[in-house]
């Protein structure tokens, strides 16, 4: 049991309720996977929650929601909840990964490489 005036446990469902507000989606119509690079647009402003201010200092670099889960020690539920609430605050912007390049077909490189031969 927690004590009255005392410390959460760090994953107690009463602290992810406070910090989400109590809700469970997020706020705005995002789609964040475990792999949305985060970037923050700025510093965290002042009288922030501690848990945006957090996110924010952390996102100064590119980090996906999968790390930021990791390094906040928060599901990735709670984090989508805050990270909503920052992208409709416009704090943080999202983005899609790098994708992997696509091939050339196996058929084009090798009649390259025949003519690579020829020379």
């Amino acid at each position: 049991m927690s004590n009255p005036g005392g410390d959460w446990e760090e994953s107690s469902p009463e602290r992810l309720y406070v910090i989400t507000g109590g809700r469970s989606g997020s706020s705005a119509p995002t789609t964040l996977d475990l792999v949305t690079l985060i970037v923050a647009r700025s510093g965290p402003r002042p009288g922030v929650q501690p848990e945006h201010a957090a996110i924010i200092r952390l996102c100064q670099a590119p980090l996906s929601v999968a790390e930021l889960s990791a390094y906040l020690s928060l599901p990735v539920s709670v984090v989508t909840v805050l990270l909503s609430d920052l992208l409709a605050d416009n704090q943080v912007i999202a983005r899609a990964p790098v994708q992997a390049a696509q091939l050339p077909d196996r058929a084009l490189i090798e009649a390259v490489i025949h003519g690579l031969q020829k020379l």
